[in-house]
């Protein structure tokens, strides 16, 4: 049930233009609320983002000359006086960047602007986890308590690192050996330190197999708090989030009294520091129900989808009129089905979760609502768009609503599975081998959930090695196709077309993440499709092989967008039969990258050239860069030995610290890279070498 408390009320405000100072995904979600409000918007953008979909969802737009977020988004006077030239009277801050800067909140509120969010001094009773925990214990919130790191023994043993100033796994390690306690604590300052602006960090213990429960949490200036259902985010890796859902499946199997006593836990938190807004109040507990109080996040939070789908509120309205001196009326929202969202990330699970960056061609996921079913997606990407090296690699957020959890996963699963992504690399398919794994369908979800289940096993490829062949022989098919559509000389005759059958013509792919090629023989003979190397495979009639006239292959193949190379191609269309059985794969070609889709699957191959430039052979023992990314430290020089394993170089990438080791004994012969260097993927890093092959050298 909602609490009272007493609080001074707060005249009427009106927001008729709000500024969200922050960009992506959480922006487009805000201008979705405003627009719906008759409210206008401002957007705000670095000079990476100056294309992107928030810019142009915006009413209007104000440029932050730079590129990294201390240049522009963390710069609370350029947001302010953005906010003023634009004619805006509210800042919302959305979440990460500024939005738990107390310093900033009051300096909105200071130059007459209305602060979309909690009092600046709940924001900074909070802001502190150490002073944040001192107060909830004085509420009576069960806390862990704090070990000094300078005092830690063996018993403490492991330990948490975190960011005292923020979340989102940044800041945040893992200590497991004593050994590695003073160069844990000083990464995880210089990493809380570059996402925060605020090196303070502190070490508690580490709970193994916990579950992280977090409560919504909603108040008013008139003293009425809402607890508005809670959730469960224990599928995390790198301490960021994955997977998030509503109800928590571990409050909805151990029943009892265990939801109302998160709730009265949260109430306390929410009353001890007059809050008032959208706010959640973090939980770690353990199998048998006992929880202690984590952190209070004073914003909205990257999962409140979940919370919005089963409750049916909508948490930034909320926002709004709470921020315009609105009471929350009405009964304290009940929670209706299951909600599921998952993280899309521009990042690959099984290089040890390595951010990528780049263009994003094409980007499309299938929404839709019905009574058995919802599919909502929430992104701040658009086909063109482009993953920059300097922010958080999200695509999207892609949320589901069912009567049941079942249901809703394998919805959420579903919508995964038959998104088209062509672009970077992703976790999709580590999301959906993670929906629908047996542990994760019986609800068992704590935190060493990725570990125990395998990374191997949960990133492992929805195509398997079949899939993978059949999309090779449909993407030389398509190529070919696009080629002859190409032609200026006898265009109407079919490719490698001879009066009497000789050799077979030949086109080569590498699956990405592979090392081992797949060569597809294919000839066109009176109107049938040849496959030696594939006799059980039929080609269909979609392309008129016979006549192979420019129109009957050009209806199969869109226009490409202005930039393509005359290779590309997007949206050809290829069917294949194989024991009687007949799949339709869609191609699309960008440069030397093929994507290759078919219902509920997706291969990405690298189309090999014939013959290789030898200028483009890396030396053997070369070390490349995983990731783009900036050099922050060297550890070793031209020279010394290095044995397997050992630290070379940290890299930070998307504002987390990544360290490059050795990937064998030997000795350093290149070092070709320096601190501040920004790299690509794939550049040189180093080139090790064995002894023997340095004295040889020698």
């Amino acid at each position: 049930m909602a609490t009272k408390t007493t609080k001074k009320k707060s005249a009427p405000r009106e927001i008729t233009s709000v500024l969200v100072a922050n960009r992506g995904e959480i922006a487009c979600r805000v201008f979705r609320t405003c627009r719906a409000m008759g409210i206008a918007t401002v957007a705000v953008y670095s000079d990476p983002d100056a294309d992107a979909p928030h810019v142009r969802q915006a009413d209007s737009a104000v440029h932050l000359p730079g590129s990294t977020s201390a240049e522009t988004y963390l710069r609370g006077e350029l947001i302010i006086a953005a906010a003023k030239a634009a004619g805006a009277d509210a800042i919302h801050p959305g979440y990460g960047f500024l939005s738990e800067n107390a310093e900033f909140a009051k300096a909105v509120l200071d130059a007459g602007l209305v602060w979309i969010g909690p009092p600046p001094a709940a924001i900074t009773a909070m802001g502190s986890k150490v002073n944040a925990k001192e107060l909830m214990a004085k509420a009576g919130v069960p806390v862990l308590g704090d070990l000094d790191p300078t005092k830690a023994t063996k018993a403490d043993l492991p330990l948490l690192i975190k960011a005292s100033a923020g979340g989102g796994g940044r800041g945040m390690r893992i200590v497991r050996d004593l050994a590695e306690l003073d160069e844990n604590v000083a990464a995880a300052k210089r990493e809380a330190e570059s996402a925060f602006g605020d090196p303070t960090v502190f070490c508690e213990p580490y709970v193994e197999r916990g579950h992280h429960i977090e409560v919504q949490v909603m108040a008013d200036d008139h003293g009425d708090a809402w607890a508005v259902g809670e959730r469960e985010c224990s599928i995390q890796r790198r301490h960021q989030k994955v997977i998030e859902e509503a109800p928590a499946p571990l409050v909805e199997s151990l029943g009892g009294d265990l939801r109302e006593r998160l709730y009265d836990a949260a109430r306390k938190a929410v009353r001890a520091i007059g809050y008032s807004g959208a706010g959640t109040v973090e939980f770690l507990a353990d199998a048998k129900g006992r929880f202690y109080f984590l952190e209070t996040n004073t914003r909205l939070q990257v999962e409140h989808p979940v919370t919005e789908e089963t409750t049916g509120l909508d948490l930034v309205e909320w926002q709004l009129r709470v921020a315009m001196g609105e009471p929350l009326d009405g009964d304290e929202p009940t929670a209706v089905g299951h909600s599921i969202e998952a993280r899309l990330y521009a990042e690959n699970p099984a290089a040890d979760w390595a951010p990528q960056s780049g263009p994003v061609q094409r980007f499309a996921i299938a929404e839709h609502s019905a009574p058995v079913s919802r599919i909502r997606v929430d992104t701040g990407i658009a086909d063109g768009s482009e993953i920059s090296t300097f922010y958080d690699p999200m695509i999207a957020k892609v949320i589901s609503w069912a009567p049941t959890r079942r249901r809703s996963a394998a919805a959420l699963a579903a919508a995964l599975a038959g998104a088209t992504l062509h672009g970077p690399v992703t976790n999709r398919d580590m999301l959906v081998n993670t929906l629908r794994s047996a542990r994760f369908l019986s609800g068992d979800t704590d935190t060493a959930f990725i570990d125990e289940v395998g990374l191997d096993v949960l990133s492992a490829p929805l195509a398997d090695d079949a899939d993978t062949r059949l999309s090779a022989i449909a993407a030389a098919l398509a190529d070919a196709a696009a080629n002859r559509a190409d032609a200026r000389v006898m265009a109407s005759i079919p490719s490698g077309f001879r009066n009497i059958p000789s050799g077979y013509q030949e086109k080569k792919y590498r699956p990405i993440g592979s090392d081992d090629d797949l060569v597809v023989r294919y000839r066109i003979e009176r109107g049938a499709v040849l496959l030696p190397d594939d006799e059980d495979v039929e080609v269909g009639s979609r392309y008129a092989w016979s006549r192979y006239d420019r129109s009957s292959v050009a209806a199969t193949r869109p226009e490409a967008p202005s930039g393509s190379t005359a290779l590309d191609h997007q949206g050809s269309t290829v069917v294949l039969t194989r024991g009687g059985v007949r799949r339709e794969f869609t191609v699309s070609r960008y440069g030397d990258t093929v994507f290759v889709d078919q219902p509920g699957k997706s291969v990405t191959l690298e189309a090999l050239p014939r013959y290789v430039d030898p200028s483009t052979v890396q030396r053997p023992g070369s070390l490349l860069a995983p990731m783009p990314g900036s050099v922050i430290r060297v550890a070793v020089a031209e020279g010394d030995r290095v044995t397997a394993g050992q630290p070379l170089l940290w890299l930070e990438a998307m504002k987390m610290e990544h360290t490059i080791a050795s990937p064998s004994d030997g000795i350093v012969a290149t070092l070709a890279v320096d601190v501040g260097r920004q790299l690509a993927v794939g550049d040189i890093l180093a080139v090790i070498e064995s002894e023997e092959d340095a004295s040889a050298d020698a």
